[in-house]
C-alpha cells in the first residue's frame, strides 16, 4: 500500500499542478523583483519584467542564477526577505573560503519540513516509525532537514548525528530503530561495524534508509540493502534550494519524484543553456516557487541527469529525475561535503616551501571517503631534519583541513614526480567506485 503525507498535492492532476506552478511562479518573480536588488538588476539587464511571465514556458525568459552569484553577494545579498524575517542560516563551503549562505524564513522551514515528511512517507515511514538521523547537524542541511521532516511526520526522531558508531548500533537494537538517514558511505561503514560487533540483521528492526548528500551507485544500493537488511532510497537536495527533500524515490525506485509544487525543474544544455525535453540528459536547474527567504530563479545545480514524465505506479504525478551521473564543474562531494580543488590549492599555497604542483587523490577506504594530497617540495627540504618535514606536513594538513572542513593526509614527493600536462593539469584522481 502506497504511503502519502499530502496525497492531494502528491497526486494532483498535471493540469491543476501546472496552474499552481504558474501562479506561484508569477508571484515569485514579482516578489524577487521588488525585494532583491540582485534580481531586479539581472531582470532589467535582460529586459524582462514580472508582467512578461504569462505561461510556464516564459520561465526561459528569466536569468539564470549560479553559485558564483551567491558567493559574490555573500553573505545576505541574495535574500529577498528582510533580516527580521530570517530565522535560520545554513551554509555550504565555497572556493574562496567564504561560505555559500542560505537564509530561511519560518515559511521556508515549514516547506522544508513538509517536503521531508512527504519524502519519508514515500519510503514507507509513518507515525509509528523510529527514525535515526545520522547526517551531520549544524550548518550542513542534512541533519536538521531529516530531523524536522521526521518530527513533522510524527515519527519518533533520534538526533544521533554522525560518529559514535558503536553507540549508534546499540541504539539501533535498544531503541528498535526502523529508519536510517545518513550518507550511503556511512551506511556501509555502519554495516561493516555491525559485522565486527557481531550484530545480525535479525537483531535489528531496520526497514528502510534514506541516503544522499554524495553520489552512489546501484551496486552500493545492493550492498547496503544486503548488509543492513533494508530497502535503500535515494534522496536528493542542496542547501541553496532548500536542503534534502527536493526529490525522493518512491517504493518503485524508478527515479526520484521532484516536489514540483515547490521546486520547478528544468534540464538545460550545460554549454548552450538551451532547455532540453524529457528524457534528454543535461544540467538540472531549479526555480524555488514557494520560498520567501532566499528564493532562486533558474539556479544551475551543475548536476547532470534527465527528467522523466512517465506515469508512476505509486500514483504521484510529480516528474522524476534520474540518478545524478556527474557534474558540469569541478566540485567534488566528499562524505557529503562540497569541496573544490581551488580551495585546496589556496590552502596549500599559504606555505612558501612547496612547489606549484600537486595532485588530489580521492579514495574510499572501509566505505568512507578519504583524501590524500601529493605535494612536490623543494629538493633541499628532503635533506632537512625529519622533524622539520613533519612540522611542514602537519601545518599543510591543518591549513587544508581548516579550509575544506575535512581531514586530509599530505604526502610529500620530489620535484618532477607529478606528471605534467600540456593542457589542463589533472589535479584530481577519484578512485572511488560509485
Amino acid at each position: 500500500m502506497t504511503n502519502y503525507y499530502e496525497k492531494d498535492f502528491e497526486t494532483m492532476p498535471r493540469a491543476i499542478l501546472e496552474r499552481l506552478q504558474l501562479e506561484r511562479l508569477q508571484i515569485l518573480v514579482g516578489y524577487v523583483y521588488e525585494n532583491c536588488n540582485f534580481y531586479r538588476k539581472k531582470m532589467d539587464e535582460t529586459g524582462v519584467k514580472p508582467a512578461d511571465i504569462k505561461h510556464l514556458n516564459d520561465l526561459r525568459k528569466l536569468p539564470f542564477t549560479t553559485k558564483q552569484d551567491l558567493r559574490d553577494n555573500y553573505p545576505y545579498g541574495m535574500f529577498s526577505a528582510p533580516m527580521s524575517d530570517i530565522v535560520r542560516i545554513h551554509a555550504s563551503s565555497g572556493t574562496t573560503g567564504k561560505l555559500t549562505v542560505a537564509g530561511y524564513t519560518q515559511n521556508d522551514i515549514d516547506i522544508w519540513s513538509t517536503v521531508m515528511a512527504r519524502s519519508l512517507a514515500a519510503c514507507g515511514c509513518s507515525q509509528s516509525s523510529i527514525v535515526n538521523v545520522a547526517y551531520g547537524y549544524g550548518l550542513f542541511t542534512g541533519g536538521l532537514g531529516a530531523h524536522y521532516g521526521s518530527e513533522r511526520l510524527g515519527a519518533l526522531t533520534i538526533p544521533a548525528s554522525s560518529g559514535n558508531t558503536k553507540r549508534q548500533l546499540q541504539m539501533f537494537k535498544d531503541f528498535k530503530v526502523t529508519t536510517l538517514c545518513c550518507t550511503p558511505s556511512y551506511a556501509l561503514y555502519l554495516a561493516d561495524e555491525m559485522e565486527k560487533e557481531g550484530y545480525k540483521t535479525s537483531d535489528l528492526n531496520l526497514k528502510q534508509g534514506l541516503f544522499g548528500a554524495e553520489p552512489w551507485s546501484e551496486e552500493m544500493r545492493r550492498q547496503i540493502q544486503d548488509k543492513l537488511g533494508i530497502k535503500a532510497y535515494n534522496i536528493y537536495g542542496l542547501s541553496e534550494v532548500i536542503g534534502p527533500g527536493v526529490s525522493i524515490e518512491c517504493e518503485h525506485q524508478c527515479g526520484s519524484h521532484i516536489w514540483e509544487d515547490h521546486f520547478l525543474p528544468e534540464i538545460i544544455h550545460p554549454e548552450t543553456l538551451e532547455p532540453l525535453g524529457y528524457g534528454k540528459q543535461g544540467e538540472l536547474v531549479f526555480t524555488t516557487i514557494s520560498k520567501t527567504g532566499m528564493p532562486l530563479l533558474r539556479y544551475r545545480t551543475r548536476d547532470l541527469c534527465s527528467l522523466v514524465d512517465d506515469p508512476c505506479k505509486c500514483g504521484r504525478t510529480h516528474v522524476c529525475m534520474t540518478r545524478i551521473i556527474g557534474r558540469s564543474d569541478d566540485m567534488l562531494i566528499i562524505g557529503g561535503v562540497n569541496v573544490f580543488p581551488s580551495q585546496i590549492e589556496s590552502a596549500l599555497f599559504t606555505v612558501k616551501d612547496i612547489e606549484p604542483h600537486y595532485q588530489i587523490i580521492v579514495d574510499r577506504v572501509n566505505n568512507l571517503d578519504k583524501i590524500e594530497i601529493q605535494v612536490e617540495i623543494k629538493d633541499e627540504l628532503f635533506s632537512d631534519e625529519v622533524k622539520n618535514l613533519q612540522n611542514l606536513k602537519s601545518q599543510l594538513e591543518k591549513n587544508v583541513s581548516s579550509a575544506i572542513s575535512i581531514s586530509v593526509k599530505i604526502h610529500f614527493v620530489s620535484r618532477g614526480t607529478i606528471e605534467r600536462s600540456l593542457g589542463k593539469a589533472v589535479r584530481v584522481i577519484d578512485k572511488r567506485r560509485i
